[in-house]
C-alpha cells in the first residue's frame, strides 16, 4: 500500500499513500485502498487514545466511506480526527485529499477499545 505515517497523536493522525500501485482496472485510486488508508489512520489514533487509560487495543467494528473524486496519479493524504473518544468506543472521521487539496474521500471508522491480553 505504501502508507507513510507523518503525524501521530491521539487528536490527529496523518498519513500519505501513493496512487500508483493502488488503482482499480480503470486506473483510478481503488476505493478499497482509500478504506485501507482510512482504517490505518483511524486505528492508530484509537490505539494512541486507548493507551492513555490502559486500553491500547483497537478493533475496527464499522467503516464507511464516500468517494467524492477519482484520482489517477500522485499521492493522497489522509487526516484522522476524533468524532467521539470514549473509554470503550472511539470514532474517527478521516478526510482523504489529493495533491491539489481536493477532497477525494470522507470516511468514518469506529473501533472498540480493549486492554491487550
Amino acid at each position: 500500500m505504501g502508507i507513510v505515517l507523518t503525524e501521530m497523536t491521539p487528536e490527529r493522525v496523518v498519513g500519505t499513500m501513493p496512487v500508483d500501485g493502488n488503482t482499480q482496472p480503470y486506473g483510478l485510486l481503488h476505493g478499497g485502498a482509500s478504506c485501507v488508508l482510512a482504517e490505518t489512520l483511524g486505528s492508530v489514533a484509537a490505539v494512541l487514545h486507548g493507551h492513555t487509560f490502559g486500553r491500547g487495543l483497537a478493533l475496527g467494528v464499522d467503516i464507511n466511506a464516500t468517494h467524492h473524486k477519482g484520482v489517477r496519479t500522485g499521492t493522497v493524504t489522509g487526516v484522522a480526527t476524533p468524532a467521539h473518544r470514549g473509554r470503550g468506543v472511539a470514532t474517527y472521521e478521516i478526510v482523504i485529499t489529493d495533491e491539489a487539496g481536493d477532497r477525494v474521500c470522507t470516511a468514518r471508522l469506529t473501533c472498540l477499545l480493549r486492554a491487550p491480553s
